[in-house]
């Protein structure tokens, strides 16, 4: 597979989700599911074509399969996206990491490298994380 030289904004924002997916070295079913309800649902992905998903997915996925892989990933993201759509791409990759209720040391992890990458601002990350914290509360 070859590394795309640049993403599209929507491939961008899949690929942070599916990066974050990947982060614990499984996607698992509840990931998958938020991901998908995260396309179906909101307005970033409302032009988006029902086969576009897999070819972002095809673009990101060569990229996790190599060791500079995260690096280059980080930089088409970023290249791809304005600043307000690299707060989306992070907190898109918070709601994946909270898909599960429980976001591991690998996902933290995995932000932590995903919020320098996209050059985000440590407050706004922090206040993107609480706000996923808060939406996936149970009783």
């Amino acid at each position: 597979m070859n590394i795309p030289e640049q993403l599209s904004p929507q491939q961008a924002l899949i690929c942070s989700m599916l990066l974050m997916a990947a982060a614990g070295g499984q996607v698992d079913d509840q990931e998958l599911a938020q991901m998908t309800r995260l396309i179906q649902n909101l307005p970033a992905f409302a032009e988006l074509a029902p086969d576009e998903v897999a070819r972002s997915t095809e673009a990101c996925l060569p990229l996790l399969q190599r060791a500079d892989g995260l690096d280059r990933a980080f930089d088409l993201i970023r290249e791809a996206l304005p600043p307000r759509l690299r707060e989306t791409a992070y907190l898109l990759a918070c709601d994946v990491a909270a898909a599960d209720g429980d976001a591991t040391q690998d996902e933290l992890q995995m932000l932590q490298h995903l919020r320098i990458g996209l050059e985000l601002d440590r407050l706004v990350a922090g206040a993107i994380e609480r706000a996923a914290r808060a939406r996936y509360q149970v009783l």
